[in-house]
């Protein structure tokens, strides 16, 4: 097959796919071959994937799966990772994203698996996510049974109708774990790295004070927009270092 496409951008891309993996388990977000991260060059269609059950200790970029949005092998020796059909789901549902992760992070996982939304209590969730963290219905038997890892991608968007995936970037799919993804590989792992404290942090409020309720609206509104708003101040502006 022809390419019909710049392999240097494929390339760099496979690097940041494969970094992106690896910082999970430098942030102990996976053990074993638990997680993956993928990436995508939207002009070209092409998704690059962590490959299925490939140890991170062996992990090279040129180990790294090329698809379409269709799901076809366009390059790469080994299968695609297991989740791949969430991914696709997801990077055609949600159109400005660049990059996405999936692991079974212990506080998010344990979330997942009770099956409850993470409620915002605090500024800290307030400054990357807006809202509560939704957790999705679980899957009916009849979409287990069938395609399952599509319909995991399907409960996630339908989950996600009425919210801005970019505001907020992440969830957790009942009995399973969480998903996030963001503007590249490296800010869907950030995302994933937040989620997970976000949940540590929840759990343990949760767990001093069972009676506890949300952020105030304002402060909520207050830290977000202040950071990812029209109007916001938080941090330098995009050129500081140039200007030294």
């Amino acid at each position: 097959m022809a390419a019909r496409y710049d392999e240097i951008k494929l390339g760099r891309l496979k690097e940041e796919v494969c970094e992106a993996n690896l910082e999970l388990v430098e942030k102990k977000l996976v053990i074993y071959t638990w997680g993956n991260v993928s990436g995508i060059l939207r002009e070209e269609g092409l998704v690059v994937i962590k490959p299925s059950g490939v140890s991170y200790d062996n992990l090279v970029p040129n180990m790294m799966v090329v698809l379409d949005l269709s799901g076809n092998v366009i390059e790469g020796n080994y299968n695609p990772s297991s989740d791949t059909p969430t991914h696709l789901e997801l990077y055609k549902g949600f159109p400005e994203i660049g990059g996405i992760v999936h692991t079974h992070s212990t506080y998010a996982t344990a979330w997942a698996q009770a099956k409850r939304p993470i409620e915002c209590f605090g500024t800290t969730h307030s400054d990357y996510f807006y809202h509560e963290i939704p957790c999705t219905p679980e899957l009916t038997p009849e979409e287990i049974g069938g395609d399952y890892e599509t319909n995991t991608g399907k409960v996630i968007l339908r989950t996600m109708e009425g919210r801005d995936y970019k505001a907020m970037p992440g969830i957790l799919v009942a009995n399973h774990g969480p998903f996030t993804w963001g503007k590249d590989p490296f800010t869907a792992v950030h995302n994933s790295v937040v989620l997970e404290e976000l949940a540590r942090m929840a759990y343990l409020t949760l767990t001093i004070n069972q009676d506890i309720t949300g952020i105030q609206g304002a402060l909520m509104d207050k830290h977000y927009l202040r950071k990812h708003g029209q109007n916001a101040y938080y941090g330098q502006p995009a050129d500081k270092e140039q200007k030294k």
